[in-house]
């Protein structure tokens, strides 16, 4: 989390929207063997816990249940140009969106694990042209392989911390010059927001 609190939110709404639209972030803990982080898609209870799942031979997967974890959700990001702001007498900078989740994690059982896996699945081929793949489409065989290869877990949210960095310090004019700068280097999303957000 950025230490300026202008870049901070309490707008639940927002982080839960981030972890909607991303679905994918990193789970970070410190383990006997030292510290690690698994790359994972996440998936939100809606009621302040976020699902996960690892695979079973993952370096956290065997000290996760119990621990206190960190997931990180990035969203957008770029590099800042002087030359978009009205003074160029100053230094780059980065905009970005991140999202930082602390909470406690345990293991779900084979019946979450199941649940957790077919929302993954419907989520995200909903968001798909044409017809959705089914899991049912999958063989008992195959299924059954990844069933017995992957661990669920769930951390139960006990922090939220965004960080949106969205040239708030600037004023209105640069704001708009910032957008206009990012589009044009390829960066829609975040001059989306740099122009949405209010300062």
């Amino acid at each position: 989390m950025h230490p300026n609190p202008l870049y901070r939110t309490d707008d639940r709404a927002l982080c839960e929207s981030l972890i909607d639209e991303i679905g994918f972030g990193m789970v970070f803990a410190a383990t006997p063997d030292g510290p690690r982080v698994a790359h994972t898609p996440l998936l939100s209870t809606g009621d302040g816990a976020v699902q996960f799942h690892l695979a079973r031979g993952n370096a956290l997967a065997r000290h996760l249940d119990g621990m206190t974890a960190l997931i990180v959700i990035n969203g957008p990001d770029a590099y800042v140009s002087p030359r978009w702001y009205a003074n160029r007498d100053t230094v780059p900078t980065w905009d970005y969106v991140a999202l930082e989740l602390e909470g406690g994690v345990r293991r779900m059982d084979d019946e979450g694990l199941e649940a957790f896996l077919h929302a993954a699945i419907t989520k995200h081929e909903d968001k798909l042209d044409g017809a959705p793949w089914l899991a049912e489409e999958s063989s008992e065989k195959v299924w059954g392989g990844l069933f017995r290869g992957i661990v669920g877990f769930e951390l139960e949210v006990q922090a939220w911390r965004p960080t949106l960095k969205l040239s708030q310090n600037k004023p209105a004019e640069d704001r708009a010059r910032i957008a206009d700068g990012l589009d044009a280097a390829g960066h829609a999303a975040l001059a989306h927001l740099v122009r949405s957000l209010e300062a």
